[in-house]
């Protein structure tokens, strides 16, 4: 089932997510309906907060992202991630986020991290990242951190992007793919 998005300006945005146990009710149906969800909008990752929940979920998908071999089999769910370690020095890639549409800046990140987490089944994991598969991580990471990828990029970028921002969260914007704005 394809579950709205929540927009910029959403509370539930800019809490940190609660952690969560395996006796959490619903929880595969719930991870199958954010793969569709993430799926329905095109996108390559989609965090809990995003659909409303301040949970400590996140999802990836990099596989079909044909110029990068980190993503070649990134396709996880991540449950109560917490990071361990961010490697070598920080990289500019140009992001975006379904919660922010038609909204792109460069955002500096870590190269290579370490994370520690638990899969679908609570079988606990520290794995390391690289590349474009460590800033797909990260920017999941970050929404249940409450943090926004907006938040990563110089005041001038930021200040050039108030009023997009503003329309997003009054819902002046028109996307592909089921949404829920503030209210107004």
């Amino acid at each position: 089932m394809i579950l709205p998005i929540y927009a910029f300006g959403m509370d539930v945005l800019r809490r940190k997510a609660d952690s969560i146990n395996s006796q959490y009710e619903g929880l595969q149906a719930l991870i199958n309906n954010m793969f569709d969800t993430m799926y329905g909008s095109n996108g390559i990752g989609l965090a809990a907060p995003q659909i409303g929940l301040s949970i400590r979920l996140f999802i990836v998908d990099g596989c079909k992202i044909d110029d990068d071999k980190t993503t070649k089999n990134l396709k996880q769910v991540f449950i109560n991630a917490k990071m361990i370690q961010e490697f070598d020095a920080p990289w500019e890639y140009e992001e975006g986020c379904l919660s922010i549409p038609f909204v792109r800046a460069d955002v500096k990140r870590s190269s290579k991290i370490t994370l520690q987490y638990v899969d679908e089944n609570f079988i606990e994991k520290t794995e390391t990242y690289e590349g474009v598969a460590a800033r797909i991580i990260q920017h999941e990471y970050d929404h249940i951190e409450g943090i926004l990828f907006t938040d990563r990029i110089s005041p001038l970028k930021r200040s050039m992007l108030k009023k997009k921002l503003q329309n997003i969260s009054k819902g002046f914007v028109q996307v592909a793919y089921k949404m829920k704005f503030p209210k107004k």
